[in-house]
């Protein structure tokens, strides 16, 4: 069986009747100065706290750098950015459950050695120039030194992204191929309006080094100049033809950058997942493979929503909230997918990007309206597909017209 046909098979595992949401947040860890925790430090204590639970440690290169439980694991980024990713759960309130308990669980243990976890799109510090990425130190992980490496010469914000940006990330079921076609589609029209309403900067005005005046959409931006081979919209996802077997094309033909085998991680450069294949070597890691793609939007079993900052807790509640009463109503994607016919490529909606960078709600976007009517409209959407209960966490993303509002509403438990 070819590689490509490996990878649209475990794509195709995927599909199911269930209509789960996943979550993952990344939080700066940092002291009263604002800087971030020391790798060690943070990777004894992850050790510390997984033992306590019983549950099972995560180790790289010798290194505990997570743990997983029955509800949700834990995992640190390129500069100890600490990640919970939650279990997927039908309901939003298990998720806020879940998330509670990790918070009251590290929250004391933080702040006795004088840290506390913050969610921002990126590192204040970096944001507001007081540092720059330089001043910042990778972990000790095979994998990041090797990223770090190849993005010095594929794009301008490689240490942007790997050490001081932080993200929060949905995931979603498809149940057919056709499904996740249709999701994937809708998910990247509607993408520009999820980006400026997941967005979370510690000053309104601050620009990226040579942005000119895009003010807007930071992390975005990192990523959008990061490396073209794996960064942007999924390519090839609005052809006609497209669906696991193009997604499994586009997956092996991403360079690699680093390859595990044997237990040894080993710099592979630009060679992809097929060349490896040709000099006669088994790429089996297959989440490996898919791992290396950027995209906005992942497909794995499952379609991973790649495009929001790192956001208090109640405003992530409210966008997966707002996620979910789209993606799981048929009638929603229906009037999206017509409503945004217009949008047939990536680069239309790129323009729809490049138009909120510079203006952000104020950009106007697609058939005349401007990002905030199209936020209302997705919001109000989303509000008629949901229960009583699960309406109320739109409030928070509601809020995006009045930063202090929504800063205030998210920060129940941040």
């Amino acid at each position: 069986m070819s590689l490509i046909k490996e990878i649209s098979d475990y794509i195709r595992s995927g599909e199911t009747s269930s209509q789960k949401l996943g979550l993952e947040i990344e939080h700066f860890v940092i002291n009263e100065n604002g800087i971030q925790i020391d790798f060690h430090q943070i990777s004894d204590l992850i050790k510390e706290v997984g033992d306590s639970l019983g549950a099972k440690i995560i180790y790289m290169d010798g290194f505990p750098v997570g743990y997983a439980t029955d509800e949700y694991a834990t995992s640190l980024e390129p500069s100890c950015q600490f990640e919970i990713s939650i279990n997927p759960y039908s309901g939003i309130h298990e998720i806020e459950e879940v998330y509670k308990k990790f918070v009251d669980l590290w929250t004391p243990l933080l702040e006795e050695r004088g840290y506390r976890m913050i969610t921002k799109g990126n590192l204040p510090l970096v944001e507001l120039g007081v540092i720059t990425p330089d001043d910042i130190t990778l972990s000790p992980k095979k994998r990041y030194i090797h990223m770090d490496n190849y993005f010095k010469t594929s794009g301008k914000y490689g240490k942007y992204m790997m050490r001081a940006s932080g993200s929060a990330q949905v995931s979603v079921d498809y149940s057919s191929e056709e499904d996740m076609v249709r999701k994937l589609r809708v998910l990247q029209k509607i993408s520009p309006v999820l980006m400026i309403l997941m967005e979370n900067k510690s000053d309104p005005d601050s620009t990226l080094p040579g942005a000119g005046d895009k003010k807007h959409l930071h992390r975005i931006q990192q990523w959008d100049d990061l490396d073209p081979d794996r960064t942007g919209f999924v390519p090839h996802s609005f052809d006609e033809d497209f669906g696991y077997d193009k997604m499994a094309e586009v997956i092996c033909n991403v360079p690699l950058i680093l390859y595990t085998e044997d237990g040894v991680t080993q710099g592979v450069g630009s060679k992809t997942a097929l060349d490896l294949v040709a000099e006669g070597r088994d790429p089996k890691n297959i989440e490996h493979i898919i791992s290396m793609g950027f995209f906005h939007f992942r497909v794995k079993k499952y379609i991973e929503i790649r495009v929001a900052d790192a956001v208090p807790i109640g405003k992530a509640l409210g966008y997966v909230a707002l996620i979910k009463g789209i993606v799981y109503s048929d009638s929603a994607l229906t009037l999206l997918d017509k409503e945004l016919e217009s949008a047939n490529d990536a680069s239309s909606v790129q323009d729809a990007v490049e138009r909120i960078m510079k203006d952000g709600f104020d950009a106007v976007i697609y058939n005349g309206k401007t990002a905030a009517e199209w936020s209302d409209h997705l919001i109000g959407i989303a509000s008629g597909n949901l229960s009583y209960e699960e309406k109320e966490y739109l409030e928070h993303v509601r809020a995006f017209r009045s930063n202090s509002k929504a800063q205030d509403n998210g920060q129940r438990y941040a």
